[in-house]
């Protein structure tokens, strides 16, 4: 097959795609969803092939919402190129590319806002206070156009998918939600959009990220039980890194998020670092028996 023939279905208007899936869902067809930024790396392809191998129909959004950016964050910086997204997801052939603009998606006199409590508050939530609620509602708007039967998220946005799994079930939305695996770079980066923004010497520090979650799953794994000695030894490597500064570091429980000073059972470590400008998030799930 050509690769013309092989190109996502591109669509703007959320009308027209909600009349989309209206005639797919008529045939029983099951829709997988992947909401995305753009901007996209081998981590949002392995979302999409994910859908394409366990949904009949993928769509994936491509969309820069801009309610999840506070005053002073990088959404004009943000990198966008629909051409280039379109060329990648014809190499694993998704059916639809979903990319309206801000004025379609939020159209004058909009005013909805979803909120989620509890786990928002802390983490990203506390250093970005927004930054849930404009992802809580474009997510729900997603879901509400696509009907999707699945939601594909990946686990480097962790908080995000609890975030989202919270609010599916309070608001007893009936899509299933999709955690997938973090996608590295060969030296252990997590890949991310915003890599792209990392000088090369930048690009050499942020390892201390990756470097710093894997120390901790060897404390933990080899029997260490205080939360606090792990996070130090965290500490001492991010400080090898002269530009990093740490927004938090953090060892929880994998559903709730809640802090632990004891470990036990499998935990989540999470952590977001600035590396000269650029803010990176990380985390790693450790089950500890």
């Amino acid at each position: 097959m050509a690769e013309e023939e092989l190109k996502p279905y591109l669509i703007t208007d959320p009308a027209e795609m909600s009349v989309r899936i209206d005639e797919l869902r008529a045939q029983g067809k099951k829709i997988g969803l992947v909401p995305t930024m753009g901007a996209l790396h081998l981590g949002h392809l392995s979302l999409a092939i994910a859908s394409k191998n366990e949904c009949d129909v993928t769509v994936v959004s491509d969309f820069v919402n801009p309610t999840q950016f506070a005053p002073g964050e990088d959404y004009e910086q943000y990198p966008r190129n629909l051409d280039a997204d379109i060329t990648l997801l014809s190499q694993i052939g998704s059916d639809f590319i979903f990319a309206p603009s801000p004025a379609q998606m939020y159209p004058r006199g909009f005013e909805a806002n979803v909120h989620v409590g509890g786990v928002t508050k802390t983490l990203e939530g506390a250093f970005r206070p927004t930054h849930f609620d404009g992802v809580c509602t474009v997510v729900l708007k997603l879901f509400n156009i696509t009907r999707a039967d699945v939601a594909y998220f990946g686990q480097k946005d962790y908080q995000q998918v609890c975030v989202v799994k919270k609010m599916v079930a309070d608001l007893n939305v009936p899509t299933q939600i999709a955690m997938r695996p973090i996608i590295r770079e060969r030296d252990g980066l997590a890949m991310s959009s915003r890599n792209r923004y990392l000088s090369d010497d930048e690009r050499r520090q942020a390892l201390v990220l990756s470097k710093s979650l894997d120390k901790a799953e060897e404390l933990i794994k080899g029997g260490e039980r205080d939360a606090s000695v792990v996070l130090d030894a965290m500490r001492e490597i991010i400080a090898t890194a002269p530009s990093a500064k740490i927004d938090y570091l953090h060892i929880g429980d994998p559903d709730t998020l809640g802090a632990m000073e004891r470990i036990a059972g499998s935990v989540v470590i999470l952590e977001a670092v600035r590396i000269g400008s650029t803010r990176l998030i990380d985390n790693k799930l450790v089950e500890r028996k």
